[in-house]
């Protein structure tokens, strides 16, 4: 089973992923060299550290045809320590970041993506897609007209060369519209924005770096911050792509070897002299759409860019920006989940608010995690309110024996817990109350402190209390927490020394 999974990953589909993995080495190069750009760090650190991520994933990563590089997300955490301490620190946090996330792989850290609602993912997409297009407008203003043709042209390539029999199902048209258009301006000689014009490419191979800082406390106090910030923003893109890319190919992943994959990804482009990365929704999307599904697509992107940029680095430089941005333009049409817009009529007021909020704060901070974070608090607060709203009771009087019994149904927690205690009537005159819980849970120590409250505010009245029909799990929590039936901590509670 194990080697004919293996054997599925990397030979089960030969021809869709080299050419989907040539499409996104040469997709990756302007944004590795971009990505280096904003964290202040020469071309070649997010080069390298795209190669050596992608490669590495592609052996031990949780997600067959996930792709993982430099990433701009990680890029815009490390501005500050490049700034203030210099690229040696950089590289040393890089390693610091993998080391954490194969701890946090680990500890099975991958499994909190079940925590994340569909709504927080649609939301995560839709922003994604939104920043894609948005990093792409720099190349489209105060540029001429060629740009515009160009990058019209390359997504008419992309969109319609599909439709030619035989070939167009055979050859990714992304790949296509960028040898094309390379080759038209060339041949032309249109003065147009080139992959050249963003930074000078390696021209050598990447090798062995042990970060020069002193491996004092010091060190780790200044590393320590950004790395942490750096895994777990690393892992969240990660997983939430992991998540994505199951989507679109009908399969599944595994979330914490994806986790550990990373991790060691990390180390290695640290040793490297690259810089922290991640899985990368555009590229990954790339891939997918252009065909890519095993291993080997990932494999055949890293160590094609290596090849490009290190041996090929003329003609990479001649690739028109205009191509590329016609790429990234479709990857964000393709990211976008255009059905979340009709859904808004349909869909709960809680789940359309939960999705436009992780949009709004995605895009307005630049940052993935607070997104994120913002969706899960958002969904996690609507889905407490309304499971509180599940929990009613009933109540009958035995005039006979003076008794009054509540009969309880639903989940019973520090939401719904202020509704439990106005069920009942403290003030009525009865002999003996019977709490029947026979028909509900209690999940933590606010419930079980506002079964204490009625137990005593009815005994306060003269009234007898029985408790009936706990089920084990609630059992435990109320003799463990409760103080109604333990004199000694009664007195505590009423006031007693």
């Amino acid at each position: 089973m194990l080697l004919h999974s293996t054997k599925q990953d990397w030979l089960g589909n030969i021809r869709g992923d080299v050419l989907a993995g040539l499409v996104v080495a040469l997709a990756l190069i302007p944004e590795a060299i971009a990505f280096s750009i904003i964290a202040g760090v020469d071309p070649k650190v997010g080069l390298y550290a795209s190669f050596c991520i992608a490669v590495i994933t592609a052996f031990i990563g949780g997600r067959p045809g996930m792709i993982s590089a430099a990433t701009g997300a990680m890029a815009l955490l490390m501005v500050i320590l490049v700034n203030q301490h210099g690229l040696e620190f950089l590289l040393a946090a890089t390693l610091l970041t993998g080391a954490i996330q194969i701890v946090m792989g680990y500890l099975k850290l991958g499994s909190l993506m079940s925590f994340v609602s569909r709504s927080v993912v649609t939301g995560f997409v839709n922003a994604l897609a939104i920043l894609i297009f948005m990093a792409q407008l720099p190349e489209l203003t105060n540029v001429t007209w060629h740009v515009y043709v160009m990058t019209a042209g390359g997504l008419g390539i992309i969109y319609l060369f599909p439709y030619i029999p035989v070939i167009g199902k055979i050859i990714p048209s992304p790949l296509v519209c960028i040898l094309s258009l390379t080759a038209l301006t060339m041949i032309v000689g249109i003065d147009i924005r080139t992959v050249g014009d963003m930074g000078e490419l390696p021209d050598t191979l990447p090798i062995f770096l042990w970060p020069n800082v002193p491996f004092t406390f010091e060190t780790l106090e200044i590393i320590f911050p950004y790395s942490m910030a750096l895994a777990v923003v690393g892992l969240l893109e990660s997983l939430m792509t992991a998540t994505i890319v199951d989507d679109l190919t009908d399969t599944s992943s595994d979330k914490n070897r994806e986790c550990k994959g990373q991790g060691f990804a990390n180390i290695g482009a640290g040793l490297l002299g690259g810089m922290a990365g991640c899985a990368m929704i555009g590229q990954s999307v790339i891939n997918v759409k252009s065909g890519g599904r095993g291993r080997l697509s990932t494999l055949v992107a890293g160590v094609v860019l290596l090849i490009m940029v290190v041996f090929l680095n003329d003609w990479v430089a001649q690739i028109p920006m205009a191509a590329l941005v016609s790429v990234m333009i479709m990857v964000s049409i393709g990211t976008f989940d255009w059905n979340s817009i009709k859904n808004i009529k349909t869909h709960p007021l809680s789940t359309n608010t939960v999705m436009i909020a992780t949009v709004v704060v995605v895009v307005w901070t630049h940052n993935l995690a607070y997104g994120v974070f913002v969706g899960v608090l958002l969904g996690s607060l609507f889905f407490a309110n309304k499971i509180s709203h599940f929990m009613y009771a009933e109540s009958e009087l035995d005039e006979k024996t003076s008794t009054r019994t509540y009969v309880f149904h639903g989940q019973i927690f520090f939401n719904s817990s202020a509704k439990f205690l106005d069920n009942f009537n403290f003030k009525e005159a009865v002999s003996q109350v019977v709490i029947d819980l026979s028909r509900a849970h209690f999940w933590d120590i606010t419930a079980v402190h506002s079964l204490d409250m009625a137990v005593i505010k009815f005994r306060r009245e003269g009234a007898k209390v029985k408790i009936i029909g706990l089920n084990q799990a609630s059992e435990t929590i109320v003799d463990r927490f409760g103080v109604h039936d333990k004199p000694e901590e009664l007195e505590k509670v009423l006031g007693g020394h």
